[in-house]
């Protein structure tokens, strides 16, 4: 007898599990397959800074025991200047918010299969109608849904997955205490979520300290290894030397001590996706990817992922003849770039000239942020070209030259 599903997740991450949320909601039969083990599940993949806004936190319903620190503001720092700006948010712990985000499908009527690494689609007439796993066991489903993040199993054998070894950012953050989040010359991080623009500590990167509460923050950075990488670095320093290196020279974290089993690592890739969908199939949350390549939040764009792949298999599954066909599951891109990354491939231009500018560029930058004030900057991350070139100068031009002369190489490469 065939182990049969209305709808099949692979990956129980927020994307996977908040999906399966949405679509048990909905009276469906949905199975998630999680390759961890259920006892010790997220130890493996409690990767995140968990950094979201208030706002998704009512959005999709979470607890407040899942947060670790509400927090005020967001602070941007260069390396002699800083720009604030009040945004509420949350800095959750990320084991916490997967462990909810399980239990609370299963309550809805979800079923986790733990122990269960999927490793292929099975497809019918190019089809997707189910997954093999663990070898050589089979599930079989009226709709598919990859939610493995990178790896990406299912998405790359369907050809939905273009994830480029160029564009993929590592990280690394520990839990620490002993943080003086107020000091002398230095913006007030107490209830804040800041990121810090400095070659320095995270070559073609950024780096960060999320305020946890009293003396305790999640520090870390990240960056990707390409160019803009190897004209800043430092000749065979690796991630974690970078991190030493700040926790040597930053008088905030001069007493910061780690905590055991506080270190998270991780990566994304910053990039725009190609394709979302296949026949019978969808792809979402870091497995596309959907991180957003300007601030690195991740979290809230991948739960909006999960919703809108739910909404698109209730739409295909409502009828009694049931419609997973390529024209109907292309519901979820239109939702994709209207809810989840609406212009994201603006957005990731924005990225690449950012990264690209020098140390002395950022100071500039945030100096004319506190000259023109919080509404340029708003509208500027919308993607408004008037606010853009309000934070441009003339002798940015050797800078817009060499962004130029990438693309151009992309495009040959």
């Amino acid at each position: 007898m065939l182990d049969r599903h209305e709808v099949v997740i692979a990956g129980a991450g927020p994307a996977g599990a908040q999906c399966a949320r949405d679509v048990a909601r909905r009276g469906y039969d949905v199975l998630v397959l999680e390759t961890e083990n259920e006892a010790e599940f997220p130890r493996q993949s409690n990767k995140s800074t968990a950094g979201t806004f208030a706002s998704m936190m009512g959005a999709f319903g979470l607890p407040d025991d899942v947060v670790m620190n509400y927090t005020e503001k967001i602070v941007l720092e260069s390396p002699n200047d800083h720009f604030t700006r009040v945004q509420p948010g949350a800095v959750m712990d990320f084991a916490d918010f997967k462990q909810f985000l399980v239990e609370d499908g299963r309550e809805a009527g979800a079923e986790y299969r733990f122990n269960a690494r999927a490793t292929a689609p099975i497809t019918e007439n190019g089809h997707a109608v189910g997954v093999r796993y663990n070898g050589d066991q089979e599930v079989y489903a009226d709709i598919v849904i990859d939610a493995t993040g990178p790896a990406a199993p299912l998405a790359k054998a369907l050809d939905v997955s273009d994830l480029e070894r160029k564009n993929q950012a590592i990280g690394v953050e520990w839990e620490m205490d002993g943080i003086r989040v107020e000091h002398d010359g230095y913006a007030d991080l107490t209830d804040a979520m800041m990121l810090r623009l400095d070659h320095d500590l995270a070559p073609g990167g950024y780096s960060w300290i999320f305020h946890t509460g009293a003396d305790t923050a999640k520090v870390g950075l990240c960056f990707i290894q390409n160019e803009r990488y190897r004209n800043h670095q430092t000749r065979d320093r690796s991630i974690d030397g970078y991190l030493d290196h700040w926790l040597d020279t930053d008088p905030r974290l001069t007493n910061a001590k780690r905590h055991e089993g506080g270190q998270h690592r991780g990566s994304a890739h910053i990039q725009t996706p190609d394709r979302l969908h296949a026949p019978g199939f969808m792809a979402i949350g870091d497995t596309v990817p959907t991180v957003d390549p300007l601030w690195g939040e991740g979290i809230d764009t991948c739960m909006k992922s999960g919703r809108a792949a739910a909404i698109t298999a209730d739409r295909c599954l409502m009828s009694e003849r049931r419609d997973t066909s390529d024209s109907n599951m292309s519901v979820y891109d239109t939702l994709w770039h209207r809810d989840v990354a609406p212009k994201a491939e603006r957005r990731l231009l924005m990225t690449r000239l950012l990264y690209l500018a020098s140390n002395e560029r950022y100071d500039r930058l945030l100096g004319d942020m506190n000259d023109l004030g919080i509404g340029t900057l708003a509208d500027a991350n919308e993607g408004s070209p008037l606010a853009i070139a309000r934070l441009i100068h003339l002798d940015d031009a050797p800078l817009f030259g060499q962004f130029l002369r990438d693309r151009v190489a992309e495009r040959l490469a």
